[in-house]
């Protein structure tokens, strides 16, 4: 989240304020850090999702708690039009882990498939958002689990398209850098302090 702050910070210049949109799974690690990092930063959070992959209550609940003493907000839609409108960040992540059954792989593209991140969704978000993304992305079918999950599933684009990938609103490989930076300084902090 540190590493993701600092993008945004980078190429907005404030973090105070920011809108964002996860889309996609908001069930699990990313939406729920998102969850907490907006709330606490006076961010306006929006998770668009079906209501099937919505994050646990008492997570939400607690985030609407700190986002109501800074200025943020927590949203959950299964609008992916509404949600999607007049955002500073669009933010996804892959729909299954390494390691999750096939079942699990049929039933998420079946079921987020709507969410997917394309130029419909990034023309409604405005053209100054952005696009992040944690990596890795299954954009293309030129990796390994991409091309057999593609051949496999029919696919060739799954949470992202390509287009949108390698975009010029694309920050994913700055995102990626930014994690070096961020790494180092927390950890210059950690040994600054023995």
């Amino acid at each position: 989240m540190i590493a993701d702050l600092l993008t945004i910070q980078e190429h907005f210049g404030h973090i105070k304020g920011i809108r964002l949109v996860y889309m996609g799974d908001a069930r699990y690690n990313m939406a729920n850090s998102w969850m907490v990092t907006c709330a606490k930063m006076g961010m306006h959070l929006t998770l668009c999702s079906s209501k099937s992959y919505f994050p646990d209550p008492e997570l939400v609940k607690t985030c609407e708690e700190i986002a109501a003493t800074t200025g943020g907000s927590i949203t959950l839609t299964e609008d992916a039009v509404a949600g999607t409108t007049n955002q500073d960040v669009v933010y996804t992540d892959v729909w299954v882990s390494m390691g999750e059954p096939d079942e699990a792989w049929a039933e998420r593209i079946d079921d987020l498939s709507p969410y997917q991140v394309n130029r419909a969704v990034m023309d409604r978000a405005g053209k100054d958002a952005i696009f992040m993304h944690c990596l890795p992305a299954f954009h293309d079918l030129k990796t390994e689990i991409g091309k057999e999950k593609g051949e496999q599933f029919g696919f060739t684009e799954l949470e992202v398209t390509d287009e949108v990938f390698e975009s010029e609103q694309s920050v994913v490989f700055d995102e990626a850098e930014n994690r070096m930076h961020t790494i180092k300084a927390i950890m210059a902090s950690t040994l600054g302090a023995f």
